[in-house]
């Protein structure tokens, strides 16, 4: 198993709270791939902060990932361990982050939101085509 799906793994079931990242105690989308760079990668880089109760626009996470990591390009395969960046707008009106699994023969993501807290879900044909953009943490495909 890829060491960063380890690593996001060991937070399912830690509790949605917006703009947190601590394993066990609470984080969002962000939070999540901000405690698996923690282990993986090492201290956090500065990103700007936002109001927790605002969405997230696509294009600000698009962005603040690609300053700090490895952007795969479209026409790449998936690879474990990927950091998929969802287009909501239709949904929740911004973005979101997950981590791209395998279970079994499909393909699932781990992500945090509402209600729910961490989860690993289905990377469902829905899920799949709001894809916006894919990022590798930088110790990856060394």
């Amino acid at each position: 198993m890829n060491a960063v799906v380890a690593e996001a793994r060991s937070w399912i079931g830690t509790p949605y709270v917006a703009g947190a990242s601590r394993r066990g105690g609470g984080c969002d989308c962000l939070g999540l791939v901000r405690g698996v760079w923690r282990t993986m990668v090492g201290p956090e880089p500065s990103y700007p902060r936002q109001p927790t109760d605002a969405p997230v626009s696509t294009d600000v996470l698009i962005h603040g990932l690609r300053d700090h990591m490895r952007m795969v390009p479209a026409d790449h395969v998936l690879h474990e361990g990927q950091n998929l960046v969802f287009d909501l707008r239709g949904a929740t009106g911004g973005g979101h982050l997950g981590v791209l699994c395998r279970s079994g023969d499909g393909w699932t993501f781990l992500h945090s939101y509402s209600g729910r807290g961490v989860t690993e879900s289905t990377l469902s044909d829905p899920w799949h085509g709001r894809i916006v953009a894919r990022f590798l943490f930088p110790m990856e495909g060394r």
